[in-house]
């Protein structure tokens, strides 16, 4: 496992870190508690020391999970949260006023109620689950970060940007008040190299590069007979004929990867690592043997330029979570 600092926290984290959605229990289905931690165990013994959770997968469970593994690991594991928005809104709406998503009390309250269930006394990288640009300027959030930083409750701060809208954060790195993004970043959708990636390596912000897989889409895993768990979060991603569509797009990136020794997730999860903004790409990986392979690909290096060059075609604008 090689290692990168997450901006100017200049904590050296695991190139490969851990998304720990899926172990939440209600939206993906198919795992066990049982195996999420025998494969958070697994990464740790990997290299792993990053791990990305938040009080709303599972309502806490995943927290609780990951607060388990980390308190018996022995060494230090970074762990970043997040605060949902107060009105369950996701992403985040333009018009609708800070204080009914995040205000100061909600985001003090949401932060002390993950600590519990990670039974920690501090959360390395705190984060807003939504964010607008319209609450750049507000005292709100402003407040709440100062009292969880100065109580220590918080040692840095970030947000999870909404969904294929990187530019909705520009405003608030310049602020100077935010040690870390979240954003979607992966073959498919490479818009946040344009505007959000220069201004990071600018101020020194982390990067946290997510959903990298494409929710599985970037596996060659997910086929148009593909049939989920109608209660499964994917059974919505892949609705109608985007199970269709995704395959087609699978199937013409390892047509023209084919000469690349490497599987599709592994030389997916290298693209992000290419970027010299990224500080972490955060997979899912709920079962062992995907944690074993996730994290290998850290030793593989970033792709060549050729390589690189040729999936810039593969570039897809769209939203499936709309």
């Amino acid at each position: 496992m090689r290692y990168r600092k997450l901006g100017r926290t200049n904590w050296a984290v695991s190139e490969i870190g851990y998304g720990a959605w899926g172990i939440g229990g209600t939206q993906w289905r198919g795992g066990s508690d049982d195996e999420a931690l025998a494969a958070l165990r697994q990464a740790i013994e990997l290299g792993l020391n990053f791990i990305d959770t938040a009080l709303a997968y599972g309502d806490g469970h995943s927290e609780a999970l990951v607060g388990q593994v980390v308190r018996e690991a022995g060494q230090k594991i970074y762990v970043a949260s997040k605060v949902p928005p107060m009105n369950h809104l996701w992403p985040a709406r333009r018009g609708i006023g800070i204080d009914q998503v995040f205000p100061s009390h909600y985001i003090l309250e949401s932060t002390h109620r993950s600590l519990k269930h990670l039974g920690l006394e501090q959360i390395d990288l705190q984060q807003l689950h939504v964010w607008n640009p319209e609450w750049v300027d507000s005292d709100e959030w402003r407040r709440a970060v100062e009292d969880l930083k100065r109580s220590g409750k918080i040692r840095a701060f970030g947000v999870s940007i909404n969904d294929h809208d990187p530019d909705s954060a520009l405003g608030l790195i310049e602020t100077g008040l935010v040690d870390a993004v979240q954003v979607i970043y992966n073959i498919f959708d490479q818009s946040a190299e344009r505007n959000l990636f220069p201004l990071c390596l600018e101020r020194n912000i982390g990067v946290l590069a997510r959903v990298p897989l494409d929710e599985g889409g970037l596996t060659g895993a997910i086929r148009a007979d593909t049939e989920f768990d109608p209660a499964d979060f994917r059974a919505f991603y892949f609705r109608g004929d985007r199970r269709r569509q995704v395959e087609e797009r699978a199937r013409a990136l390892q047509r023209d990867l084919a000469g690349v020794a490497a599987t599709l997730p592994a030389i997916a999860l290298r693209f992000c690592l290419s970027h010299p903004a990224v500080s972490t790409v955060i997979p899912g990986m709920r079962k062992v043997h995907h944690t074993v392979a996730n994290c290998a690909v850290s030793d593989m290096g970033e792709l060549d330029a050729g390589v690189m060059q040729e999936l810039r075609k593969h570039a897809w604008e769209r939203n499936f979570y709309s």
